[in-house]
């Protein structure tokens, strides 16, 4: 708008001044030195430490805070800069404007770190400059590694988990929720046994934070106590042993479930005969006559604590004649049932007699003509339970289904290695007696019943972590052998297992 007008404006140009120390032409700034001299005149870095001794435990990785706290930080991890960045003395003078770490090599016992620090100086001028400080690594176990190498038995708190059921597939199913959320993180030792597995810990807290975990995944009841080891009069020191008795609902997935009259009633006449559909905190109860289901929590089912009529140990295989369906699909807690009324005859029963049994099933949605079907039979069953007893003139079903069978595609794949892997805990197994040898056979029959269990149930699997495994081979037979009706596990659900190799290492400028 000023060259239209004909007028013009003056460039601004900025004056330049000479050093007051050594007189080259500089900028102006408030001390009238350029930057070199203000370095040489002032360090604002002369009151940082220039070599820091830090304690390091290599047995849980965690830093000593002192005086007497340990902090858990893998190497070149934000939380190690944090932990670096504050053990120095008079930083809180100075502004830090940026810290990063400086490779060394991985067994120095050394991390360097570069810091950037801001300060006001002569006349306001504000001078930014770099400093390096090297951290000595002393290896020091802490007390609860160090009570753990003295005495591995030398425990506070124990907890004991107990299921009265005669598999361990939820035990299994346990430990892979254990494994995704490192709720055992803290244990330092687990023990298998008959019945349940124990896990001890260093500090009371620790177990009953695992406690709690526990209750959010499974129904349980618990109680604890605690046992006086040595005290000190005269400190008024009192050192226990605490055990944390934890006892988990003995009623699994694909139980059939006989219900006590009360629950019935307070349930609105559902059942009786139910079967249990799934087990988290609560447990699932679907009636595979009506569709009717309800889900009972840990407090309501140890109020009446009642027991499975028949395990899944029980289940036979049937051969599905008709399917007519009843009512169309429908969604029930995030599962999808329809009621169907089906004819079946027992696989054991061809070419021996013409048994046929007409049923109703919630499994309408996924059985066809020919389809094969696992079930319970009340046909030739002799049952002796105290709450169907209760029931007078109650007429039991002669078969209950519960799922489908893909027993045929089963045989062909057993044996063979799976394109997908679990991880698991270190439990310590005594495997030296005749029996344990037997218990280890029948474990890797559970172990195998469980994989295919994942296999079959998403919603299993939605819940835990499985890892890709590397040491997979498709062959040209598995292909013919999978099904688009087998089930099986999408290679989407599958994790990369993590492993950082020494090449790259060195070409990224990492340490491990």
């Amino acid at each position: 708008m000023d060259v239209e007008a004909g007028m013009f404006t003056v460039q601004q140009t900025m004056g330049s001044v000479a050093c007051c120390k050594c007189g080259i032409s500089m900028t102006p700034n408030a001390a009238n030195m350029c930057v070199r001299c203000l370095r040489s005149e002032v360090h604002i870095t002369e009151d940082l430490e220039k070599q820091v001794t830090i304690i390091h435990c290599p047995e849980c990785v965690s830093y000593l805070q002192p005086p007497r706290t340990w902090i858990k930080a893998l190497l070149e991890s934000k939380q190690l800069l944090t932990f670096c960045v504050r053990r120095l003395k008079n930083l809180s003078k100075l502004k830090l404007i940026h810290a990063e770490f400086i490779w060394t090599e991985p067994h120095s016992k050394r991390l360097k770190v570069k810091l950037r620090v801001q300060k006001e100086v002569l006349n306001g001028a504000v001078l930014e400059q770099a400093h390096f400080v090297e951290y000595v690594v002393v290896n020091q176990m802490c007390n609860s590694c160090s009570r753990g190498q003295a005495n591995p038995d030398q425990w506070v708190a124990s907890v004991q988990l107990r299921q009265h059921v005669s598999h361990r597939r939820t035990f299994y199913y346990l430990e892979q929720l254990i494994l995704k959320h490192d709720a055992a993180v803290r244990a330092i030792g687990i023990k298998q046994t008959d019945q349940g597995i124990d896990f001890y810990f260093n500090s009371r807290s620790h177990a009953v934070k695992f406690v709690d975990f526990v209750g959010k995944v499974a129904p349980v009841k618990s109680r604890h106590d605690k046992r006086l080891v040595s005290h000190d009069q005269h400190n008024n020191i009192f050192n226990y042993k605490y055990t944390f008795s934890v006892e988990i609902c003995p009623i699994c997935r694909e139980d059939l479930v006989c219900l006590p009259p009360k629950l019935v009633n307070s349930l609105g006449n559902l059942g009786p005969l139910v079967i249990c559909t799934k087990v988290s905190n609560s447990i699932a109860l679907i009636d595979p006559s009506n569709l009717r289901h309800c889900y009972l929590d840990a407090e309501q089912y140890f109020r009446v604590s009642f027991k499975s009529l028949l395990t899944s140990k029980r289940l036979v295989e049937y051969v599905v004649l008709d399917v007519d369906l009843l009512c169309s699909e429908v969604n029930l807690g995030g599962s999808k049932y329809a009621l169907a009324e089906v004819q079946v005859a027992r696989v054991s029963d061809f070419g021996k007699n013409d048994t046929m049994f007409t049923v109703k099933t919630h499994l309408g949605h996924l059985l066809n003509v020919g389809d094969y079907a696992l079930g319970y039979d009340l046909y030739s069953t002799n049952n002796n339970d105290m709450e169907l007893d209760k029931y007078k003139g109650l007429v039991l079903p002669e078969v209950i289904l519960v799922k489908k069978s893909y027993e045929e595609t089963k045989q062909k794949k057993r044996g063979k290695p799976r394109s997908w892997k679990l991880k698991t805990l270190n439990v310590e197994v005594d495997l030296s007696s005749t029996r344990g040898r037997v218990d280890e056979e029948k474990m890797n029959a559970e172990y195998e019943d469980f994989l295919e269990d994942l296999e079959e149930n998403p919603d299993m699997r939605s819940n835990i972590s499985l890892y890709k495994n590397k040491e997979y081979r498709p062959s040209e037979m598995a292909s013919v052998i999978d099904d688009d009706d087998t089930p099986g596990v999408p290679l989407e659900e599958l994790l990369g297992d993590l492993e950082i190799k020494d090449e790259d290492l060195k070409d990224n400028g990492t340490r491990e």
